[in-house]
Parts: structure tokens; C-alpha cells; sequence
């Protein structure tokens, strides 16, 4: 099994960037969601399920994958 992480921010995002991933349904700043599955198939279908996330937009980007062998730090983020 993997995590599998995708984030999304549009807090610098211009004209400029029209063709910018848009993740979810819903509007957003920033967009961060983390699945375990054992592929990136897998953890695209469980979102497809969900019905809150485009999937055809998470496809755009790469997510962060993190297997689960050994110990690590899965998550850190910073904003300011």
C-alpha cells in the first residue's frame, strides 16, 4: 500500500493560468487530499467514487507517493 498525495494551490493564480487544474467540485484556494490504496488506479477510482474530486484534473498532476515500508514523515507543510 501507498499513499498517494495530491496538492493543488491557487493562492498565486493569474490570467495567466487559465489552464490551471481545477481538483474539486468545489471553489478552492487550496485543494490537498491523501489516499491509501495499493496504485494510483486504485487511489483515482476510490476519488471517482467520492464524487467530490476531478479526477481528470488530479491526472494532470503528480501526486506525491509515499510507500508505508518503512518510517518517514508522511506530511509537513508550511505557509506563511
Amino acid at each position: 500500500m501507498h499513499l498517494y498525495i495530491w496538492r493543488h494551490s491557487k493562492h498565486f493564480s493569474s490570467w495567466s493560468m487559465l489552464d490551471e487544474p481545477h481538483i474539486h467540485r468545489a471553489s478552492y484556494l487550496q485543494a490537498d487530499v491523501t489516499v491509501l490504496a495499493p496504485s494510483i488506479e486504485a487511489a483515482l477510482a476510490l476519488l471517482a467514487d467520492n464524487g467530490n474530486w476531478n479526477v481528470e484534473e488530479l491526472r494532470r498532476i503528480t501526486p506525491e507517493v509515499v510507500p508505508l515500508d518503512e518510517p518517514r514523515i508522511v506530511i509537513s507543510h508550511v505557509d506563511g
